[in-house]
């Protein structure tokens, strides 16, 4: 079963169509690991077992009577428990959210669905999905160095698809919160283009910073994943119109011709030297695959990703309006803290973070008129442990230096992916991350495939306890 648990999302789906396994049978082999190994590990908030395998037998007929409907069909996944699910519990990570039972599954559940995968349960997440989980909710624990930070927000889909518990899980991203965990889990994470995915029955954080995709172990099941969700939602009128290209069609063809720029200093001032080594170590293997490599200056950043918790708190507030401040004895002393802090933000404060903001997004276009892609680090210091993340998550300026590089592309819009990038001298996982204009992330798919055919270290698996 350890082998099956961590084949790749389109190799299980090639072998459910060709008929060498049954969805129903990888199905429950799924649910055998999970109800093994997740009390480990704790990446599951919810289960969701008579729905899976009813659409497991539903995916096995379809397939035997000449459907398919694409490289998911019949494969296990999971969502992160802010997708909204028809009859199940949408919680958010938040206690008092165990009853909210939404009639109708967001539309990236509904795509999922409608490319044939089989939604295992839902992710355990931070609370409402800022940085810190609710005190009566245990973490999903890293799989490589348990001591260490899993990831926020979307901690639990991280964890699931690190430990072989899915092939792919839906996380959120609205200042890293894709590419964290992708980090701390040592997995592909992409955060879209903003609105390349809808946002429709996800539970907001902040709206005009949130973004949805798609943690997996490689940069094709994250592109499989991504083209099952992406495009245009009638019920989401911030998604976007442009059409979807098929992601794994040209995902081998290389990076010959393509420049990448990194600004060196920015990837090194008051970055640990083992995180900017990886980065050159990153373009370096794209050079060597055919790329230019492009010094660049980055735009100033400080002042707009200052700006960012600005944003994200007083639009949190929105998103909250119904149980906020009414309930606010029933959120966690840090996160009723936060709301009640958005609720105080000057007007012209909010103003001037909006401003900030777009400056950003007219520096880094103009960059991307230079370059195809933008190099960077994902975080500037090593994977904290739980104590130290614990007192950062306390420290408004620690946080600040956390989503320094991640918050960029949050406040731009511009798609990312988030790639493992080897170990630190503890075990615990590195990345890198690659930044490319608005609506191409079929060159982030390819550039981050080529980089993983590149990586010796690709294959590696943490130690399962009791697998």
């Amino acid at each position: 079963m350890s082998d099956l648990a961590f084949a790749g999302l389109v190799e299980v789906g090639r072998k459910i169509r060709d008929g060498e396994l049954t969805s129903v049978a990888v199905t429950e082999a799924m649910f055998e690991r999970i109800d093994r190994l997740d009390d480990t590990y704790h990446s599951y908030a919810r289960l969701m077992r008579d729905s899976a395998l009813a659409d497991a037998a539903r995916a096995d007929a379809e397939i035997a009577a000449g459907t398919r409907r694409g490289p998911l069909h019949g494969v296990p996944v999971a969502v992160k428990d802010l997708c909204d699910t028809a009859g199940v519990v949408t919680a958010c990570g938040i206690p008092m959210f165990n009853d909210r039972v939404p009639e109708k599954d967001a539309t990236v559940v509904t795509r999922l669905r409608d490319a044939g995968a089989v939604i295992l349960g839902k992710l355990q997440m931070t609370e409402g999905a800022l940085a810190m989980h609710h005190p009566d909710i245990i973490p999903p624990v890293n799989p490589w160095v348990p001591g260490r930070w899993s990831g926020s927000s979307s901690s639990g889909s991280g964890v699931s698809v690190a430990t072989g518990l899915a092939y792919g899980s839906l996380g959120s991203d609205t200042g890293g919160s894709i590419r964290f965990p992708a980090l701390c889990d040592g997995v592909v994470g992409i955060k879209g283009t903003w609105g390349r995915v809808s946002r429709h029955g996800v539970f907001p954080l902040a709206d005009t910073l949130d973004h949805i995709g798609p943690l997996t172990r490689s940069v094709e099941d994250a592109a499989a994943m991504l083209g099952a969700i992406a495009g245009r939602d009638e019920a989401d009128p911030t998604s976007l119109t442009a059409p979807v290209p098929d992601y794994l069609a040209d995902i081998t063809s290389g990076v010959k011709g393509l420049k990448i720029g990194i600004d060196r200093k920015y990837c090194s001032d008051g970055v640990d030297p083992v995180i900017t080594a990886t980065v050159e170590r990153g373009v370096a293997a794209l050079a060597d695959a055919g790329a230019e490599i492009v010094d660049i200056t980055m735009p100033p950043t400080d002042e707009a990703t200052r700006g960012w918790s600005i944003i994200c708190i007083c639009e949190a507030v929105v998103g909250h309006r119904e149980t906020f401040p009414e309930r606010s004895d029933e959120y966690s002393d840090v996160f009723q803290g936060l709301l009640e802090a958005g609720t105080r933000v000057p007007g012209p404060t909010y103003a001037a973070a909006n401003i900030a903001r777009r400056e950003l997004v007219g520096g880094i276009d103009a960059l991307h008129e230079q370059v195809d892609l933008i190099a960077t680090i994902v975080v500037p210091d090593l994977i904290p442990t739980l104590a130290d993340f614990v007192a950062l998550g306390e420290d408004a300026d620690g946080l600040a230096r956390l989503v320094r590089y991640t918050s960029v592309a949050d406040l731009t819009g511009n798609p990312t992916i988030s790639l493992p990038a080897g170990f630190d001298t503890n075990g615990a996982p590195l990345g890198i991350q690659f930044m490319g204009r608005p609506l191409e992330e079929s060159l982030l798919c390819r550039a981050g495939w080529v980089y993983q055919e590149a990586c010796d270290w690709r294959g590696t698996r943490p130690e399962i306890a009791g697998d």
